[in-house]
């Protein structure tokens, strides 16, 4: 029986009655995707009418779409079920039609010049992508064809309608050609063709972009068909012509946008760098812009200032290396930076007044990069001219990091001052990428500067300028080594002297001082200089980022030199967080900070302090334990528990000789019950004391059993993948974690059964304990209670999981599991019973059933298959791949076979196999070569 297509809604409510992609039927549909108020019947015609776009009736209707009577969504899906057609299913068009077909698609758009311009461009790529797949055999001098076909004077649309039509189709081909579906060694050929086949499309532009009579519509279309083109990869020398035409198009404001693409897109092709010549007659050209610049800048021209930035920096940072090898025209290049440097430094508050210097950023690292690679008689030459350049650079990204007047910021709206924040912190980072090529001086400059305006009464004095200049102290000194540095004692002496009347400074000064922690180690007699004011700055809430981080960061790095303050610091910190001053990870962050401190201490101080710091909790936790159960009662309980759980962290005390304390600080009350905090106290202490945590081994693998027995909870399996990972190789400990491991898989297993949709962070936990068992002790599955079958099953289930750490967790399952298959016979008779389903498993995800972000763990299962069980898999590939529409129906038998190919033929390079899998997942999803994946 002829199985018939159902059209959606048509009959209202009830069943649809079965119809036929008639034209009546898909103008109906589309009538109902435009105007039904219903999502529901909207969603139901879309997929119906994406149906009727595929099918063999899309040839019969398309035509019939486009009639004059149609209105412009009518006429627009037929143009775009032609598109489909021919990309999509070229080879089902019988040569003998190719003629007739182009004929067709010539007269509509010839039609649709005068009409709808959204018809008229998917027609145009409807006869690219015909074009394409046609050329070079079977039809050799497409786009000559094409230009002269539309230059005919006989034809009865006018001539500056045939002209935009033909420049439309002109600038369309190029763009198809970098989404087609082309096999790649077809690609390389048309590639060829299309670089020819230019000689018949650059005079033309060339000539309608010069004549004075051309109407400013068809410029700006000839400039984005040259923008087109040259992403061909053009050789430079060949767009010459264009490239200063677009150079003079740049004074129309209404060709400046399609003027500054063109000639951006000309100049950053990989290949221009060959062309030095060309290049260096560029430089004039853009330093010609230079006036035009200022003006726009005068004149909050925001627009203009930015499009000659982005010709500037696209000449600089794409082509620094070639130019600066051209030693005999190094003012000229020097000049080019110097207009990229006014760039950087355009007046305003980015984001707010000016965008257009964050654009720069990069040239800078690039021209570095350039400078530090040459020979050394060649670099110092550089480096002689352009030191100052960097010096001066700082100066200005330090300006360009200052804060407006507060009464300015106040107004700024919360993603202008995120913006402010990254793009802060990308100056953060150019500045500590110029360290290298300045050094020290950088430092001694910056220091100068900052003890000039401490000191000076001469000039009002500005928190601003004072915030930025110590800002650019931190960002180097957070990940330079800065403790042989001569300024930094003087700069721990300016700090006190700071007037911080302003948040965001104090911000600052706290953020410099942690930077500076590593070098107060060194030089612990400076510590009292600036102690008081982070003491001081833990009490104000809109500093608890900065305070309590620095106050972590001296905490970890002074320990030892910290006991004279430690009841202040004791004390400060205990009254902020009985005031509940900061957030919770505030607090938790403080915590770690004390942790580290009383680590320092005499065992007969630490228990002191850690009496008066915790029993305010104990009292708290007792009490709300009294209370009836609440989600009020349980945030604080498990607030008091973080709390705990941090201060165990970092509370180390492995460098103390009598370990007469150990047992006195286990005895700690710990409240009983299968709570996440509990479990998170526990790994914690795990991670921190190591192998001294081994006496309490067998009493936590117990209490573990029996808590996960009780309420099975993802933390207590991650503790005992710590467990696992630090002692089970042990043989003194190897029977209890045996045990416990085996008990929490026999209860994971059970859940499995009873359904594990509901627990997704349960199993990923389970998989990463898996995962670690392979890796720390195999001899776990060589247990004859544990049932390597149903884990096996229970995997390939966990990687169909919608959330995505789970899948990831389960596939790091599978490539620590899969190269045990020779020495674990349970493992390896598993795989042999059971590998073609998870094959199956990690195909369908391939196919579509999984995100994309996710296709390198599944690339990494195919790689471990077929490195280590390669004739089993080299049998289930082509067997998996055989059924029609598997993994995905918008695959040929050929594509699958050459992706079987390429797997099986790579058993050494895990890159090239992720890269078969990215390309073979968008064949699969209908998205290979689509712009949508180039941003991916």
């Amino acid at each position: 029986m002829e199985r018939r297509e159902e059209q959606p809604g048509a009959a209202g409510a009830g069943a649809a009655p079965a119809l036929d992609f008639t034209v009546e039927n898909v103008e109906k549909a589309l009538h109902q995707l435009y105007y039904d108020p219903n999502i529901e019947n909207k969603n139901l015609a879309q997929k119906w009418l994406m149906q009727a776009q595929v099918s063999p009736q899309a040839w019969h209707f398309s035509w019939q779409l486009l009639q004059p009577d149609k209105v412009p969504e009518i006429q627009y899906f037929g143009a775009s079920a032609l598109h489909i057609k021919i990309s999509r299913y070229w080879s089902d068009i019988p040569t003998d039609q190719y003629e007739s077909l182009k004929a067709q698609l010539f007269t509509q758009i010839t039609r649709f010049a005068s009409g709808s311009k959204i018809v008229l461009t998917r027609l145009c790529v409807a006869l690219a992508s015909l074009a394409l797949s046609m050329m070079p055999d079977a039809w050799p001098c497409a786009v000559a064809d094409m230009v002269r076909l539309f230059q005919a004077e006989d034809s009865p649309v006018d001539g500056q309608g045939r002209c935009l039509a033909l420049l439309e189709l002109l600038t369309v081909l190029p763009e198809e050609f970098q989404t087609s579906r082309l096999p790649q060694y077809r690609k390389g050929l048309v590639r060829t063709s299309l670089a020819v086949e230019c000689g018949a499309v650059f005079p033309l532009l060339e000539q309608l972009l010069q004549q004075p009579s051309s109407p400013s519509c068809v410029r700006q279309k000839v400039l984005k068909c040259f923008s087109s083109w040259v992403q061909l990869e053009v050789p430079l020398q060949d767009c010459e012509a264009l490239i200063q035409a677009a150079f003079a198009a740049l004074q129309d404001s209404e060709l400046f946008d399609s003027s500054v693409e063109a000639i951006v897109n000309a100049i950053s092709q990989p290949d221009a760098q060959r062309y030095v010549n060309t290049l260096l007659k560029l430089i004039p050209l853009v330093l010609g812009l230079q006036e035009q610049l200022r003006q726009a800048v005068q004149n909050g021209d925001m627009e203009t200032s930015h499009g000659i930035c982005r010709i500037a920096v696209a000449l600089g940072e794409n082509h620094s290396r070639a130019l600066l090898d051209q030693v005999e025209h190094w003012q000229s290049f020097l000049a080019l930076v110097n207009m990229i440097m006014f760039c950087t430094g355009i007046p305003g508050h980015y984001p707010v007044n000016e965008t257009t210097s964050s654009l720069t950023l990069t040239f800078w690292y690039t021209l570095q990069d350039d400078i530090l690679s040459f020979e050394a008689e060649k670099q110092a030459v550089y480096q002689q001219v352009y030191r100052p350049v960097y010096f001066q650079l700082v100066d200005v990204l330090l300006h360009k990091a200052q804060f407006p007047s507060d009464e300015e910021y106040g107004f700024w709206s919360s993603d202008e001052k995120e913006q402010f924040r990254i793009y802060r912190v990308d100056i953060s980072d150019t500045l500590m990428y110029v360290y290298e090529m300045l050094g020290a001086e950088l430092l001694s400059n910056l220091y100068d500067k900052l003890g000039r305006l401490l000191t000076s009464s001469e000039e009002p004095y500005s928190w601003q300028h004072t915030e930025a200049l110590l800002y650019g102290f931190q960002s180097i000194a957070e990940t330079i080594d800065v403790n042989y540095s001569d300024v930094v004692p003087g700069l721990i002496g300016l700090i006190p002297r700071i007037s911080i009347s302003n948040v965001q400074l104090a911000d600052t000064v706290m953020f410099t001082i942690g930077a500076l922690s590593e070098w107060l180690a060194d030089h612990p007699v400076m510590i009292n200089s600036v102690l008081p004011l982070v003491l001081h700055a833990l009490g104000n809430p809109e500093l608890s980022v900065s305070s309590v981080s620095t106050l972590k960061k001296i905490c970890r790095e002074c320990k030892y030199d910290l006991p004279p303050y430690a009841a202040n610091i004791v004390a400060v910190s205990q009254d902020v967080l009985m005031k509940q001053i900061h957030k919770t990870s505030q607090c938790m962050w403080l915590m770690q900070a004390l942790g580290f401190l009383l680590s320092a201490l005499q065992v007969e101080e630490i228990l002191k302090n850690l009496h008066s710091l915790i029993s305010p909790y104990i009292q708290q936790l007792e009490k709300l334990a009294e209370e009836i159960p609440n989600p009020s009662n349980k945030l604080a309980i498990v607030h008091i528990l973080g709390l705990l759980s941090n201060l165990f962290t970092t509370l180390d005390i492995s460098h103390h000789e009598d370990d007469h304390e150990g047992p006195e600080l286990r005895k700690l009350p710990v409240p009983q019950g299968p709570n996440p905090a509990v479990c998170a106290i526990f790994e914690k202490s795990v991670k921190t004391l190591l192998d001294d945590f081994a006496p309490m081994v067998p009493q936590l693998c117990e209490m573990l059993g029996r808590m996960y027995s009780t309420i099975p909870q993802a933390s207590a399996l991650d503790l005992t993948r710590q467990l696992v990972h630090i002692f089970a190789h042990e043989p003194a400990h190897f029977p209890p974690i045996e045990a416990l491991f085996l008990l929490v898989t026999s209860v994971t297993l059970t859940l499995f059964q009873q359904g594990p949709r509901d627990h997704p962070d349960i199993v990923d936990s389970f998989m990463q304990l898996l995962a670690q068992a392979l890796k720390r002790k195999p001899d776990l599955f060589l247990c004859e209670r544990l049932d390597v079958k149903a884990v096996f099953q229970c995997a390939v289930l966990a990687l169909k999981f919608p959330e995505a750490p789970t899948v990831k967790a389960s596939c790091g399952f599978f490539t620590e599991l899969l190269p045990r298959c020779g020495e674990v016979e349970s493992v390896g008779k598993v795989v042999q019973e059971d590998g073609r389903m998870l094959l199956i498993a990690v195909l369908e995800a391939i196919g579509g059933q999984a995100s994309r972000s996710l296709m390198d763990c599944f690339a990494d299962i195919l790689f471990a298959l077929n490195k280590h069980c390669f004739s089993l898999l080299s049998m289930w590939i082509k067997e998996a791949l055989q059924p029609p529409g598997f993994p995905s129906a918008r695959l040929s038998p050929e594509q699958k076979d050459t992706f079987s190919q390429q797997i099986l033929r790579e058993r050494v390079n895990k890159r090239r196999v992720k890269e078969m899998v990215k390309e073979f997942t968008l064949l699969c999803r209908g998205l290979h070569g689509t712009d949508y994946t180039a941003d991916y």
